[in-house]
């Protein structure tokens, strides 16, 4: 299996599959309420078959081509993922999403694998916009898509229903071109 640098710390970017089911079962157990907060992973990955089923949907949209499903490693263990939950070479587009369990938090590591993923999809897939929707309470997630350099494109009243409330989510985007230029700020 890969695994991708995600700096000196030792934390690894790398494929998350289905024979994982029982280590991403552990990692959503661990952050299972952080996560939850405004991610409703948490309630789809209770057991080890609905973990595994979750895998295995990414793995069959890995092999379709319409999303991608990637662990954050810290120390060799899983505490957050990053995936692609959508990819759309004929539109351009693909939406990003992420979480971490609460061990994890404040190190960068989801900024890290975001730049990976989205620098791959942009430079190798032609990716044109990648969007992040986020919940508007989502101070964390915000300011992620910030440090990405993203636009807020707007906010979509009520949009999200969750867990029998109704939220505001937001709509940030980058554009490859503007991706490309950040890059070569830095």
């Amino acid at each position: 299996m890969y695994a991708i640098s995600l700096g000196d710390d030792g934390a690894e970017l790398r494929p998350v599959e289905p024979w994982q089911a029982g280590e991403f079962l552990a990692h959503m157990d661990r952050g299972r309420e952080f996560i939850g907060q405004h991610n409703g992973l948490p309630d789809v990955v209770t057991d080890l078959e609905s973990s595994r089923a979750f895998l295995r949907t990414y793995a069959e949209r890995t092999a379709a081509d319409t999303g991608r499903l990637y662990g954050i490693w810290s120390d060799g263990k899983l505490v957050g993922g990053f995936l692609l939950r959508r990819l759309d070479f004929e539109q351009g587009i693909a939406e990003a999403g992420c979480w971490l369990e609460p061990a994890a938090v404040g190190r960068g590591l989801v900024t890290r694998a975001a730049r990976v993923v989205i620098d791959w999809a942009v430079e190798e897939r032609g990716i044109h916009r990648v969007e992040w929707w986020v919940s508007t309470g989502n101070a964390p997630s915000i300011a992620v898509a910030r440090r990405l350099g993203m636009t807020k494109d707007g906010v979509l009243r009520e949009s999200f229903l969750y867990r029998g409330k109704r939220y505001d989510e937001e709509i940030w985007s980058v554009l490859a071109p503007e991706w490309r230029a950040a890059k070569q700020a830095s």
